[in-house]
C-alpha cells in the first residue's frame, strides 16, 4: 500500500511514514510482546534503509491505468529484493486464475503478508490438469511416494534455490515469500517453490529515414525499441522469454528463447539455423546487462509455487546487427514486432518495469511526465 509521509519528521533527511512513526511508539512504550518487538524491530530497520519511493496517492488507481512508474507500491510487503525493490502482489492476486474458471479467494491488501496473523485465511487449492499429467517440466505431487525435494537448494538438475534468499518450508510445502495469494498448490507452475525464467530485452535506437536517432518532441529523449511478442496464451505483449531447463544455463536460456519464439528458429532449416546463429552470436556474445533477478509478480503465481526471473539487456548501439534480423513468431509467440518503448505500454506479468529499468540505464524516453504521484 502507499503511504503518505509525514512532512514534519524525516529520517536521514527523508520523510517516516505515520505508520512507521506510531510502531516507534509502541515499541518505546512497551506495547508489544518480546517477539512482536523483535520482527517489529526488523521491518522498522529494513523500512528506514531502503530507497523510499514515497507515494501520496489518496487512493488505489485502477491497474490498467497504473505506469510502471508506481509499481512497487500495490500490495506492498517489508521485503526488499537485490536491487532494493519493494515487492508486491497485484497480478498474483488477480481471478479467474489463468487457464481455468478457478476463482482465487480474496485477500485483502493488509493482510497479503505472512506477518499479519490472519486465521480465517482459506485458499482454493488447484493444480492444472496439464501439471497433474506429469510432464517432464513438472514435479509430482509433494505426498507421492519418492518425491523428496530438496527446497532452498540445488536438488540434482533442478535449481530450487530462490534469487530472492531462504524461504520458508511450511507442512512439507514451500510458501510464498512475497506474501498469500488465495490459491494454493502450484496452478500453472510445474515446480514446488521458485520456477526460474530467463528474459531478453532485445533494444535499438529508433531511427528515421536517414539513420538518425529518432528523439521524443516532449522529453527530447532518444526513442528505444525493443523485441516483443504477443503471447498465444493470453494475447499479452511481451519479453520473448521462457523457463530456464534443468541443467541449463541462464545465458543459454536467454539465446535460446530468443530464437525459438522471435526469429521461429524450430522451424528452420538447418542451414537457415546456421545463418542465424552467426547474426546472433554478435549480439549475444558482446557486453549486456542484467537489469533484474528476483521474484514477478505473475498471475500464474500461487502460495507454493511462483515465477522468478534474470531480465538481462542485449543493446544494438549502431543497428547493423539487428536490422537485418528476420523477425518470424514461433512456439509460445503469436505475433512479433519492433515495439516504441514507453510508460504506455501494457506488458505481462512485471515485464513493464523491467523495460523501464532498461531506460534508465540508456537515458531513453519513457515518460512526457515523470509522474507526481510517485518520486523519489
Amino acid at each position: 500500500m502507499c503511504l503518505s509521509p509525514c512532512p514534519a519528521l524525516r529520517s536521514r533527511g527523508r520523510p517516516v511514514p505515520l505508520s512507521m512513526l506510531l510502531l516507534a511508539g509502541a515499541l518505546r512504550a512497551g506495547r508489544l510482546p518480546s517477539v512482536s518487538r523483535a520482527v517489529a524491530v526488523f521491518t522498522f530497520a529494513v523500512a528506514l534503509s531502503a530507497p523510499p519511493a514515497w507515494c501520496v496517492l489518496q487512493r488505489r488507481p485502477p491497474l490498467s491505468n497504473l505506469s510502471a512508474n508506481c509499481w512497487s507500491h500495490l500490495y506492498a510487503v517489508n521485503m526488499l529484493n537485490s536491487y532494493n525493490v519493494k515487492l508486491y502482489h497485484s497480478k498474483a492476486l488477480t481471478s479467474p486464475y489463468p487457464g481455468s474458471h478457478v476463482e482465487r479467494s480474496k485477500v485483502p491488501a493488509d493482510k497479503v503478508g505472512w506477518l499479519t496473523e490472519w486465521k480465517d485465511y482459506n485458499p482454493v487449492e488447484y493444480t492444472a490438469k496439464s501439471v497433474l499429467a506429469g510432464p517432464s517440466w513438472a514435479d509430482p505431487q509433494i505426498n507421492d511416494k519418492g518425491f523428496s525435494p530438496k527446497f532452498n537448494e540445488r536438488d540434482g538438475e533442478v535449481e530450487r534455490k530462490s534469487l530472492n534468499g531462504t524461504y520458508v518450508v511450511e507442512n512439507g510445502r514451500p510458501r510464498n515469500p512475497v506474501g498469500r495469494t488465495g490459491l494454493t498448490g502450484r496452478g500453472l507452475l510445474g515446480r514446488w517453490g521458485p520456477n526460474h525464467a530467463a528474459d531478453p530485452v532485445v533494444t535499438r535506437w529508433k531511427r528515421d529515414g536517414s539513420g538518425n536517432k529518432v528523439a521524443h518532441p516532449v522529453t527530447g529523449k532518444n526513442i528505444l525499441q525493443f523485441v516483443a511478442i504477443k503471447r498465444r496464451d493470453c494475447g499479452e505483449w511481451a519479453i520473448p522469454g521462457g523457463m530456464v531447463d534443468p541443467g541449463e544455463k541462464i545465458s543459454a536460456t536467454l539465446k535460446r528463447e530468443f530464437e525459438e519464439e522471435a526469429l521461429n528458429s524450430l522451424q528452420k532449416s538447418p542451414e537457415e539455423k546456421v545463418e542465424l546463429e552467426k547474426q546472433l552470436h554478435k549480439l549475444f556474445s558482446q557486453e549486456h546487462s542484467v537489469v533484474y533477478r528476483g521474484y514477478v509478480d505473475d498471475p500464474r503465481n500461487t502460495d507454493n509455487a511462483w515465477m522468478e526471473t534474470e531480465a538481462v539487456n542485449y543493446h544494438d548501439e549502431t543497428g547493423e546487427t539487428l536490422d537485418n534480423l528476420p523477425l518470424e513468431a514461433g512456439d509460445d509467440a503469436g505475433m512479433v514486432k519492433w515495439v516504441d518503448i514507453s510508460e504506455k505500454l501494457k506488458l505481462y506479468a512485471s515485464h513493464s518495469y523491467f523495460i523501464k529499468l532498461v531506460t534508465e540505464k540508456r537515458g531513453a524516453h519513457w515518460s512526457e511526465n515523470p509522474g507526481p504521484e510517485c518520486h523519489e
